[in-house]
C-alpha cells in the first residue's frame, strides 16, 4: 500500500506540470449547466431553496432525474440536446427524497417520512418517467438512504440508514433503531413489495456493531451488493438472491502526512493525522471483484482519500492525499475544512467509455471532480473537472459520451449561486479547465486561492503577479505567474512580512510593480473589523518597506468597501475605491491618486453604471498606453449577472484634484465585456472578476476570485483578453 501511495504522489506531481497540454486521447469538458430552480412551478417563489443531490438517467439517455430534498420531490432535465438542457418538470413526493435509481421505464425513489430519529420510516416510490407520476410504493420500515438497481434489472436494494442524531451525546453510537438493507425483486422495473428481504447488519463492526448505519449500496454484474457502513467504518458484501452477507470487514485507517490540518487562514501542507478512519460514503464496483470507496468520513474519520478494494477486503490502492493535492494545485482546496476532513471525497461514478474505464471522484467541499483511468494497476489521474458547489451525485452516459454531476448547495438565501446540474462531454481536444495551476515545491503543491489583483512584470512578457485577499488572513501573498503555458502556472509566492512575521490585518486587492524589483500593494481595509485602508510598499521578498495609511479626510468618510486595485502611471499611484463612500454622490466613486515622492494625495470621481440588481462597483485598475483600464462589475452570480465590464479612462489631461475641493468627474468608454468570456466556460457566471493587466508585450489578461472555495464553486478563470471581442 505504501508503494502504491508513493507512486500516486509521484504521478500526481508529474501530471501537474503537463495537465491541459495537447493529449491524444479524448477528454471531458463541461458543455452546459442547468440551474435546478428552473424546475420550480411558475407560481412558486423564485427564491425557494432547491437542490440536486443524487442523479440518474432514463433508459434512452435523454432525461436526467435528480432528488431534491429541500423541495420534497424529484426534478427532471431534458438533455435531448445536452448543450441546451431544458426543464423537465418536478414531482412532489410528500417526503424527503434521498436517492434515485432507474429501473426500466421507471425511477425508484427512496423517500424519508420519519417523524423523528427514534421513529424512522420511509417508502420506495415508483415513478413512471414518461408519465411523470407516482404509480406504486413499498413500505421500507425505516429511513432510506441509497437506492441501487442491479445491472440485469432483477433486483433493487435500499440502504436503510436510520441515521443518528448528531446533537445527542455528540453523535456517539449506538442510537437505536439499527439500520439494515432491503432487497426487492423487480419485474419490468417495478418492485414486488411482498418480495422484500431485510438483511440485518448487526454484529459486523467493532464500532457501534449493534447500531449499523448503512450508507450506500451498489451492484456488480454477479448480483452482489457492496454496502458501506460509514459511521461503523466497515463494508459488507451481500448476495442479492439469498439476502445473505457473504463477507464483511473493517474499512481500516490511513496515516496521512503533509496535509493541512488547521482552519487558520492559510494553506500549510505540513500537518499529519495518524490512523485516520476512512469512514467511506459512496461505493462503486469497478468489476465483479473490485470496488472503490470515497472516504468522506463522518463521526470520527475522513481520510480525504479514495480506496480501491478487492471484495475479499484487501486494499489494492490507497490514494492518500494525492487527490487532495490535485485540488490544491488547481486552487480548489477548502481551508475552512482543514480541521475536519479536507476536501471530503463523497460521491463516485464508475463507467467505461470506448473500452476505457474511468472513476469519477467527487470532492464535496472542494467542488471538483477527479477523473481517473482504472485498469489492472493503480488508478491514473487524468484531469480535474470544475463542478458546482458541493457535488453530491453523478451519472455517466457512455452511449452519448456524457458525464453529469448534481451539485447540492443552493445559496439563494445568501444571494449566492443556485444548485446546478452540470453536463460534460467526452471528445477529442484539450481540457478547458483548470486555467491556472500551481507547481510543486519540494514535492508539495503550492497552495493558493482568492486571487484578487493582477499586474504584469515590466520586462518579462511571460511573467505576471497576483495577490490573495483576506480569506488567507495568516498568509498574505504575492504570487508569480508564468502566463506562457496553458494552463498558466503559479511558479512561486512570497509572503508579506513585517518584522519577519506575516503581516496581519491585510486585505490585499491590488498589486503593481514599483519599477525597482518591489511592489506597491492596495489593502482594502474594513473599519468594521478594525482593518485600516492603506497601501504598502514591499521589496521583492515581500518585506514591508513602507506603510501609507489614507489621510484622515478620506478614512473618516470610508466604508468597508475600499481599495480594489492599484497601478503606477508615471510618478503617480492610482487606487480604485470599490463603492461610494459617505461623501460621494450616489453612483460615483473615487479614484485616488498618490505621489510617493511628494506624499501628495488627490482624487477624481468615476461614474458607475446603474445596477439592475444588487450593486455595481470597481474591482481593478491598471495603467497602459496613456489610459487607466478599470473593471466595473455587479455582485450578481449566474443568470442574474449583467455587469462584468472593462472601461477605459484617458490619462490625457486627467489631473487629480486636492481632497479638500470639488473632485472632477472622469469620462469613460467601454473597452470590453467579460460576460461572454465567463459564459464560455459553460458553468454559471461567477461574480468576482477582480484582476486585469497588460503584460510587457501588451497582451491583456484577466482573472477571477474564487473566495477561497468558501460558499463558492472554487473555480478560477484566468484568460487572455481580446479587447476587440471575446478571448474565448
Amino acid at each position: 500500500m505504501q508503494r502504491s501511495l508513493l507512486k500516486a504522489l509521484l504521478a500526481s506531481s508529474a501530471l501537474a506540470a503537463t495537465v491541459g497540454f495537447a493529449q491524444a486521447e479524448p477528454v471531458f469538458n463541461r458543455i452546459a449547466s442547468f440551474p435546478v430552480a428552473s424546475n420550480l412551478p411558475a407560481d412558486a417563489d423564485p427564491a425557494t431553496v432547491t437542490s440536486s443531490e443524487i442523479i440518474t438517467v432514463s433508459q434512452d439517455g435523454n432525461t436526467l432525474v435528480y432528488s431534491d430534498s429541500p423541495a420534497g420531490g424529484i426534478g427532471m432535465v431534458d438533455i435531448t440536446d445536452p448543450k441546451a438542457p431544458k426543464a423537465g418538470g418536478f414531482i412532489n413526493l410528500s417526503g424527503e427524497p434521498t436517492s434515485v435509481a432507474i429501473a426500466g421505464p421507471d425511477v425508484l425513489v427512496g423517500v424519508n417520512t420519519s417523524e423523528s430519529f427514534t421513529n424512522p420510516s420511509g417508502r420506495l416510490a415508483v415513478i413512471d418517467v414518461a408519465e411523470k407520476k407516482e404509480i406504486a410504493s413499498c413500505d421500507l420500515g425505516g429511513q432510506p438512504d441509497s437506492v441501487a438497481v442491479s445491472k440485469d434489472g432483477q433486483f433493487a436494494a435500499v440502504a436503510i440508514e436510520n441515521e443518528r442524531d448528531e446533537d445527542l451525546n455528540d453523535g456517539a453510537l449506538p442510537q437505536m433503531p439499527a439500520g439494515y438493507v432491503t432487497i426487492f425483486n423487480l419485474k419490468d422495473g417495478a418492485p414486488d413489495c411482498a418480495s422484500m428481504k431485510k438483511v440485518e447488519l448487526t454484529g459486523l463492526s467493532d464500532i457501534g456493531g449493534d447500531d449499523p448505519e448503512p450508507e450506500f449500496v451498489d451492484f456488480n454484474s454477479a448480483n452482489e451488493i457492496v454496502v458501506t457502513l460509514q459511521e461503523n467504518n466497515a463494508l459488507a458484501i451481500i448476495d442479492a438472491a439469498s439476502g445473505k452477507v457473504t463477507n464483511h470487514f473493517s474499512a481500516g485507517t490511513v496515516d496521512l502526512q503533509n496535509i493541512d490540518t488547521d482552519d487558520n487562514g492559510e494553506i500549510a501542507l505540513t500537518g499529519s493525522q495518524e490512523a485516520r478512519k476512512r469512514e467511506p460514503d459512496a461505493v462503486q464496483w469497478i468489476d465483479d471483484d473490485r470496488f472503490i470507496t470515497a472516504n468522506e468520513g463522518d463521526y470520527e474519520g475522513g481520510s480525504r482519500s479514495f480506496t480501491v478494494w478487492d471484495k475479499d477486503g484487501t486494499v489494492l490502492y490507497e490514494s492518500g492525499p494525492s487527490f487532495e493535492y490535485e485540488l490544491v494545485r488547481a486552487g480548489h482546496y477548502p481551508d475552512k475544512r482543514s480541521d475536519a476532513k479536507g476536501i471530503e471525497p463523497e460521491g463516485l461514478e464508475v463507467a467505461s467509455f470506448d473500452g476505457t474505464t474511468y472513476a469519477f471522484v467527487l470532492s464535496e467541499r472542494g467542488s471538483a471532480v477527479g477523473v481517473y483511468k482504472i485498469g489492472e494497476g493503480d488508478p491514473e489521474f487524468t484531469q480535474l473537472l470544475p463542478s458546482g458547489i458541493a457535488p453530491e451525485g453523478a451519472v455517466a452516459i457512455p452511449s452519448r459520451n456524457l458525464f453529469v454531476t448534481a451539485n447540492e448547495e443552493d445559496l439563494v438565501e445568501d444571494g449566492g449561486a443556485r444548485s446546478h446540474v452540470m453536463i460534460y462531454e467526452r471528445a477529442e481536444g484539450t481540457p478547458a479547465y483548470p486555467t491556472i495551476v500551481s507547481v510543486d515545491q519540494n514535492g508539495i503543491p503550492l497552495g493558493w486561492g482568492a486571487l484578487s489583483g493582477l499586474a504584469g512584470d515590466p520586462q518579462d512578457a511571460a511573467k505576471l503577479y497576483s495577490v490573495s485577499d483576506s480569506f488567507y488572513k495568516n498568509q498574505p501573498r504575492i504570487f508569480t505567474i508564468d502566463a506562457s503555458s496553458m494552463p498558466a502556472r503559479i511558479t512561486g509566492a512570497v509572503t508579506i512580512t513585517e518584522n519577519g512575521e506575516p503581516m496581519q490585518k491585510l486585505d490585499l486587492e491590488g498589486v503593481t510593480p514599483d519599477g525597482e524589483g518591489g511592489f506597491w500593494l492596495a489593502s482594502e481595509g474594513n473599519p468594521e473589523k478594525e482593518i485600516p485602508h492603506r497601501i504598502l510598499h514591499v521589496n521583492s521578498d515581500g518585506a514591508v518597506q513602507k506603510v501609507v495609511d489614507l489621510p484622515k479626510e478620506l478614512s473618516d468618510q470610508s466604508t468597508r468597501f475600499g481599495a480594489e486595485g492599484i497601478t503606477m502611471a508615471g510618478d503617480t499611484l492610482w487606487i480604485a475605491i470599490q463603492r461610494e463612500w459617505k461623501d460621494d454622490p450616489k453612483g460615483e466613486v473615487k479614484l485616488l491618486a498618490y505621489k510617493p515622492a511628494s506624499k501628495e494625495w488627490g482624487a477624481v470621481r468615476y461614474p458607475l453604471d446603474k445596477a439592475e440588481k444588487g450593486w455595481v462597483g470597481l474591482s481593478e485598475i491598471t495603467a497602459h498606453d496613456g489610459a487607466l483600464y478599470i473593471i466595473e462589475r455587479d455582485n450578481q452570480i449566474g443568470e442574474a449577472a449583467k455587469e462584468k465590464k472593462l472601461y477605459k479612462v484617458s490619462l490625457d489631461g486627467l489631473t487629480p484634484a486636492p481632497l479638500s475641493g470639488d473632485l472632477p468627474l472622469v469620462e469613460k468608454t467601454e473597452a470590453h465585456d467579460f460576460l461572454p468570456d465567463l459564459q464560455a466556460y459553460n458553468g454559471f457566471v461567477v461574480d468576482k472578476i477582480e484582476g486585469f493587466t497588460f503584460a510587457a508585450d501588451g497582451t491583456a489578461y484577466a482573472v477571477t476570485d474564487n473566495d477561497g472555495v468558501d460558499d463558492s464553486s472554487g473555480e478560477t478563470f484566468f484568460f487572455k483578453v481580446n479587447l476587440g471581442g471575446s478571448a474565448m
